[in-house]
């Protein structure tokens, strides 16, 4: 795989906050996946390190993605703690590498330049932002020389992400959806269960094909192997016009995380 186009591979990532069962990821990545997503705050990228070494399948094939918490978004702090998340999971550079939320030691002419220099050396590949506004967004593409590449954002079909979106499109930038499945929510929505039954399929599947066909990436994480099958086979449904136009009309909004 190569680390220039964070949806190579497998249209379905892994998240893998809450998972700290090593065994699990490396299974998850023997079925499929490919894009590997953790975090400094999940405390968990050893766990991912762990997963990456027992898994039967070579490093070049993976994109894995971490994010600097907000206590270290000071230029020596993004540094360290990056070094700190290399060596938890046991890499020399990580495929991409995020600014988790744009609060408390965040300071876009400050953070950002530490970001560059981490690319430049060699230690990441690719730079991401991670629950910023369009306006945020912004004003961090004015700072960085590196391009964002991706952009990771509570997405589903509760939560369309409309100018996210069409920001992710207008600048080349990959917009990643979390919770694609609004934490079980989808199954409660009668279109989501109609959609499902036309497709064979899961309202949670639907609800990750339809992240996919809105032209972003979605990260579902399961601790179950049976979930995690049916995840990675949502990459291959197919929806039509109709079928998203039904969900996007979906009449309630709900943001799950502030």
């Amino acid at each position: 795989m190569t680390t220039t186009d964070i949806d190579d591979g497998s249209a379905i990532g892994l998240g893998t906050m809450g998972i700290d069962d090593p065994e699990q990821i490396a299974n998850a990545i023997e079925m499929g996946y490919r894009h590997l997503d953790t975090a400094q705050i999940y405390d968990n990228e050893a766990v991912v390190g762990e997963a990456i070494e027992l898994a039967d399948v070579p490093r070049s094939d993976l994109f894995v993605a971490t994010k600097v918490w907000a206590d270290s978004l000071a230029p020596g702090d993004v540094l360290s703690s990056t070094e700190e998340s290399l060596d938890k999971l046991g890499l020399d550079t990580v495929d991409l590498l995020y600014v988790h939320r744009p609060i408390e030691t965040y300071d876009p002419e400050e953070t950002l330049p530490a970001f560059d220099r981490l690319r430049d050396d060699g230690r990441i590949e690719h730079v991401g932002v991670s629950n910023f506004g369009a306006e945020e967004i912004e004003a961090a593409r004015d700072v960085l020389d590196a391009p964002i590449v991706a952009h990771q954002v509570e997405m589903h079909p509760l939560y369309e992400q409309s100018e996210l979106l069409a920001d992710a499109a207008a600048h080349d930038t990959t917009l990643v959806a979390y919770s694609p499945i609004a934490q079980g929510e989808v199954f409660d929505l009668p279109v989501m269960a109609n959609l499902a039954e036309k497709h064979d399929a899961t309202a949670a599947q639907v609800a990750l094909a339809w992240v996919v066909e809105k032209g972003a990436v979605p990260i579902p994480r399961s601790g179950s192997d049976h979930h995690l099958r049916e995840n990675l086979a949502a990459g291959e449904i197919s929806l039509d016009a109709e079928d998203i136009a039904r969900i996007d009309a979906i009449d309630r909004e709900e943001k799950l995380f502030e």
